[in-house]
């Protein structure tokens, strides 16, 4: 089991929004904070980033910027143009693909733009410790695959053919675990090549925590011990444990319990399983043990949180209490 995938799978609560940004100078464009995380790739031309606490930042054809918590920002021609509200058109309300278009005598730019809609109530450890604002400047050697995966999405938009509707959401979802790995990549060594020394970057990169990691979530319903993990992982109890808390930031027990809680929670919101098949799944055989629980996770028992209407109204509960 990837880690790294089984993680963004757990946190989707949507689908991705994207806009082809089609724009000839003077141009400047104003993105309103959102409760997605925001990506942004220049396929042809330059631009400036814009963020709203931060100093401007130039981007130039392949780069891709990643903001983690969706803040408030702006895209332009100029540090100082003038802004307009990023609106983009769509054939259809629910189209997954929409279009922004400014004309102007100016340098000619395309942008892919867009939001994922991930849980912001309980995101992975791995998300928090993502920079504010992740900027990843091409690079075709060092970052080869991400390189590959921004020049199809260059070439989908430069030409109008059969599929390309269901062709460009599917390499978007893939653009945010290009970017990620990429990050853990530029994370996981210095610039002497030497390992960082803590942190999730640095627990996938290593193999016995990377292990442990794939195991529990390839069977979190399996009783889960840490001599069993720490001898799969050819290490002491004692050592492993350390290591695991160090680079993941708990012990691998609680680290257990957050995923099976997050396992379920995305069992409930997708599925309509009864209680009893889900807390099996993640490893209670009691239903009472299980929701009291996902109680203590969630702070509301597994029965209510399955019919919130929206997680939107779950995360004013919690910010209430």
């Amino acid at each position: 089991m990837d880690v790294l995938s089984d993680a963004l799978a757990a946190m989707r609560t949507g689908p991705t929004r994207s806009a082809r940004t089609d724009v000839c100078a003077p141009w400047g464009l104003r993105f309103p904070a959102i409760t997605g995380t925001i990506f942004h790739v220049v396929l042809q031309g330059t631009c400036w980033l814009l963020p709203d606490n931060a100093a401007p930042l130039a981007l130039g054809p392949g780069d891709v910027v990643f903001l983690r918590e969706g803040s408030a920002h702006s895209l332009a021609d100029t540090p100082n143009a003038t802004l307009t509200d990023f609106v983009p058109e769509r054939t259809d309300p629910s189209a997954a693909i929409g279009h922004v278009h400014i004309a102007g005598p100016g340098a000619h730019a395309i942008l892919l733009c867009g939001a994922y809609q991930l849980d912001r109530i309980r995101p992975h450890p791995l998300m928090r410790e993502l920079p504010a604002l992740l900027h990843l400047p091409a690079r075709p050697v060092q970052r080869a695959d991400l390189g590959r995966i921004v020049e199809l999405l260059a070439t989908e938009f430069d030409q109008d053919r059969t599929g390309r509707d269901g062709i460009v959401p599917a390499l978007v979802d893939a653009l945010l675990l290009y970017i990620l790995r990429a990050w853990v990549d530029d994370c996981a060594a210095t610039g002497t090549g030497d390992p960082v020394s803590s942190g999730w970057a640095r627990a996938l990169s290593d193999p016995a925590i990377s292990r442990a990691l794939r195991d529990m979530h390839a069977q979190p319903a399996h009783p889960w011990t840490v001599a069993e993990l720490a001898t799969r992982a050819d290490m002491s109890r004692t050592v492993f444990a350390e290591r695991f808390t160090a680079l993941v930031g708990e012990p691998p027990v609680a680290y257990l319990t957050w995923w099976r809680m997050t396992s379920a929670g995305r069992l409930l919101r997708e599925s309509d399983a009864p209680l009893s098949s889900i807390a099996q799944s993640v490893g209670y055989t009691s239903e009472f043990a299980f929701a009291k629980a996902f109680k203590r996770e969630f702070g509301l028992p597994p029965g209510r949180y399955r019919h919130v209407e929206g997680l939107e109204v779950l995360q004013a509960e919690q910010s209430a209490r």
